[in-house]
């Protein structure tokens, strides 16, 4: 693959591995392998993230759909192998997040992938592209569920943080584009048709009452964390990447 030609994403956009079994399988052995050094570069690769977790859903039984996007990630990584997070020394520290999900994304089981990141100063130093365990019966409450997997995070690194001795402005300001779980957040009336959402996720209300966290609103187009949740043409995904703070580290 030293010679392979690069491309411009990590992920095809359009592409379903879920018809990955019409095609022939392929040597589990060197998959894993591949897909296990692929999710070891995440650490430091963030814009990675949801392409090599797509491709990890299939370490049983992959085929070769499987091998073929696994292989196109690193077609990516041999054009971005000089890209990495850039961290500005004259930056504030100033802890701030996003969080998106995408609503019964995976056409098999139906469960939503929720993705976040959260970034102090230039730079992220948190983030997270993963399904979720249960099926969500609205867009609003697989929103709500990534909300509070970004609010989880946020608290442990306050109290992280202050450990080092960083001060941190609170309140930790997550940034989501679903007006609906901003509401939810926010109302303290249980209505009805909200019952659904477990209770023990609405501690993030008291949170935002004591001023810890403090869920604002952003458009789509400004969604950082969308890059966790899904595929996008070349231009979104470098407009994407830009925002998360992935760039050339020699430039």
């Amino acid at each position: 693959m030293s010679d392979c030609k690069p491309t411009t994403t990590p992920f095809l956009s359009g592409i379903k591995l879920e018809n990955g079994k019409d095609t022939p399988l392929v040597d589990c052995t060197l998959y894993r392998q591949l897909v296990g050094s692929l999710l070891y570069l995440t650490h430091s690769r963030p814009d990675l993230s949801y392409a090599v977790g797509a491709v990890s859903r299939y370490m049983q039984e992959p085929h070769e759909l499987h091998w073929n996007a696994a292989k196109r990630i690193l077609r990516y990584v041999q054009g971005t192998i000089t890209y990495g997070i850039h961290y500005a020394a004259n930056c504030s520290l100033n802890l701030i997040g996003f969080t998106d999900s995408d609503w019964a994304g995976d056409n098999i089981d139906r469960k939503s992938t929720s993705g976040y990141v959260l970034s102090l100063g230039s730079g992220p130093i948190c983030w997270s592209s993963k399904k979720q365990a249960a099926i969500a019966l609205s867009s609003a409450k697989a929103e709500y569920r990534g909300a509070v997997n970004a609010t989880i995070q946020a608290i442990w690194l306050q109290h992280f943080l202050s450990e080092l001795g960083i001060s941190v402005h609170r309140p930790t300001v997550i940034w989501c584009d679903n007006q609906s779980t901003l509401k939810f957040c926010r109302d303290p009336v249980q209505r009805q048709r909200t019952k659904h959402i477990e209770i023990h996720m609405h501690f993030i209300r008291e949170l935002i009452h004591d001023g810890i966290i403090d869920l604002q609103y952003c458009p789509s187009s400004e969604q950082t964390a969308d890059i966790f949740t899904k595929t996008f043409t070349e231009q979104k995904f470098r407009f994407l990447r830009d925002r998360l703070g992935v760039k050339d580290t020699t430039a």
